[in-house]
């Protein structure tokens, strides 16, 4: 994730390479000092991966040059030490504020992006709150939506279906534990959701089958019949169809590709319309 950005940022100091000058001082002494020389030292010590260093750098253009067009960018390449070192509230931050002091900047955009991937990192098992997944997708879809076309959205679109299929799974969890459970009606709820709002994940076909299993158990044969054709359909060579069928055809094994008959599920997907 981290070399993403390289690129992008070995450009920034080309314009004042000329000007580089040796970055052995103490960064925390106060030495007034020319603004082209205080960000290539901080880019020199940010490409060394000296983080902490390059930060307070950064941070100290800002401070002596406040007005100058290096102030703007050592006030986003700052908050992009703190990614760079897992302090991802404070990378936030930081493009928080540049996003209010530059929103029509030509680096804004790379600021959300930021601040997108600063909660997209911070994603959690889905065994845990999913309160930061659900920021990361908010995020995400904010850099799709302001800047379409850029390098940004396209690589935000990924990450975008990555982290729905991860809130996909935190539903499938809470749905498992309430099959367990016997709480059907709770059950169904989350394994609905799956079906419905996140459709293009890898969590929906095992949602059908957890869906045929919960309306067997409820005798509810049409809506089981249902689900269990859905799966047949849309998955017939997963293994959640083959279970689904061995449930509703009391332990038979699906059709393999080649046998003849159009099996169980061709001539139930026939009959059923507009599920779900």
């Amino acid at each position: 994730m981290r070399r993403l950005f390289l690129p992008a940022l070995l450009l920034l100091p080309l314009a004042v390479a000329g000007c580089a000058s040796s970055s052995d001082e103490d960064p925390n002494v106060y030495v007034e000092a020319p603004v082209e020389q205080l960000y290539n030292q901080a880019m020199d010590a940010m490409l060394a991966e000296r983080y902490e260093q390059a930060g307070k750098q950064f941070d100290e253009v800002e401070r002596q040059h406040p007005y100058s067009v290096w102030a703007t960018k050592a006030q986003l390449m700052s908050g992009y030490t703190h990614y760079l070192r897992d302090q991802f509230d404070d990378a936030i931050i930081a493009m928080d504020r540049f996003i209010q002091l530059h929103p029509s900047h030509r680096d804004t955009p790379y600021a959300y992006y930021i601040k997108a991937i600063s909660y997209y990192a911070q994603i959690a098992d889905v065994s845990r709150d999913q309160s930061l997944t659900e920021q990361a997708m908010s995020a995400l879809n904010e850099v799709v939506r302001r800047y379409p076309d850029s390098s940004y959205a396209r690589d935000a679109r990924v990450k975008i279906d990555l982290t729905r299929d991860h809130m996909a799974g935190k539903e499938m969890e809470i749905g498992r534990f309430y099959l367990r459970t016997e709480q059907y009606t709770a059950a169904v709820n989350r394994f609905r959701r799956v079906v419905d709002q996140y459709q293009t994940t890898t969590h929906v076909p095992e949602a059908l089958l957890r869906l045929t299993e919960i309306y067997l158990a409820l005798g509810l044969k049409d809506e089981a019949q249902a689900a269990a054709a859905v799966l047949g359909h849309n998955y017939p060579g997963s293994r959640w169809y083959a279970e689904s069928y061995a449930l509703m055809t009391g332990g038979k094994r699906p059709m393999t590709q080649g046998e003849p008959g159009r099996g169980w599920f061709g001539r139930q997907i026939e009959s059923i319309t507009d599920i779900f």
